[in-house]
């Protein structure tokens, strides 16, 4: 058996943003913008895009970028 079948796939690392911290990375949206996308992620889908770690609340990068372009082509 090669080695390659018995290792598990290597998942892409994913960066995981504190909300606190999201403007040091990205200019938008706002701190006070993601908060309200938070507060709705039920209704917008955003809880695809938040991981929760106890209480905090980290954004998956990708995962917002690839949300952003959803919502994107529903409005086209």
């Amino acid at each position: 058996m090669s080695d390659a079948a018995i290792e598990p796939q290597a998942q892409t690392p994913t960066k995981l943003i504190p909300v606190t911290k999201w403007n040091e990375h990205h200019q938008w949206p706002p701190i006070g913008g993601l908060r309200h996308l938070i507060f709705h992620e039920k209704n917008n889908g955003f809880n695809k895009v938040i991981r929760r770690c106890g209480r905090r609340v980290l954004i998956d990068e990708a995962a917002f970028f690839q949300w952003m372009n959803e919502q994107n082509a529903k409005c086209v």
